[in-house]
């Protein structure tokens, strides 16, 4: 357990953290960088979405490529999932078929995975019979220097319906869905690796 100084000098280097993640083109306060959008005209009409997020995190790279990279049993611990078949194995990666079930919608896919242990894990569809193409992107990063348990992963979601009808069918439900998947991964390394390190910070996090 960290207390009194130590728990002192760690958000500060937390902030040091924040503050470099918010260089280079992604300057913006904090308070901005996890704020929530609402809604838009514009939201309905755009079949395309995208959701990131840029998180320090108490577990190893290593914990959380082991758990994200886990591709056959998505079905077991990740929200949405009905089915997860990985095969076509080779050193790049493998091919997986996913049932997901988005309410109200459910979709059959296969996927394309590329591995690159412990910092990648990418997952790209662009044959599914509701998307015109799917991404799923997990990269992590070495988190704070004198705690090795510990990295910033950065979470990506991007796909665009060939439907605009179920592309607002999914509107309703997108913040809530990206939120579950992650927190889903979050839960699933702890139930493998035990508590945190350090408890999970938000450095930034954007949305279309």
């Amino acid at each position: 357990m960290l207390k009194g100084s130590t728990l002192k000098a760690l958000d500060v280097r937390i902030l040091r953290l924040l503050f470099s993640c918010c260089r280079g083109g992604q300057q913006r306060s904090f308070a901005s960088s996890i704020h929530r959008s609402y809604i838009t005209f514009n939201d309905f009409r755009n079949k395309n979405r995208w959701y990131t997020k840029k998180e320090l995190v108490g577990y190893s790279m290593q914990d959380m490529y082991n758990v994200v990279s886990d591709v056959s049993n998505y079905h077991r611990f990740v929200p949405y999932v009905k089915r997860s078949h990985v095969h076509t194995q080779d050193s790049g990666g493998f091919k997986a078929d996913l049932i997901v079930g988005f309410p109200p919608l459910n979709e059959a896919y296969t996927s394309q995975v590329t591995l690159e242990s412990p910092s990648l894990v990418k997952s790209e569809c662009h044959d599914g019979r509701l998307f015109n193409y799917l991404l799923n992107e997990w990269r992590f990063n070495p988190g704070l220097k004198d705690i090795p348990n510990s990295c910033v992963l950065d979470f990506k979601v991007s796909f665009e319906f060939k439907s605009l009808l179920h592309s607002n069918v999914a509107n309703l439900f997108f913040d809530l869905i990206c939120d579950q998947m992650e927190n889903a991964f979050i839960q699933e390394v702890r139930r493998r690796s035990g508590p945190p390190s350090i408890r999970s910070h938000v450095l930034t996090s954007q949305r279309s």
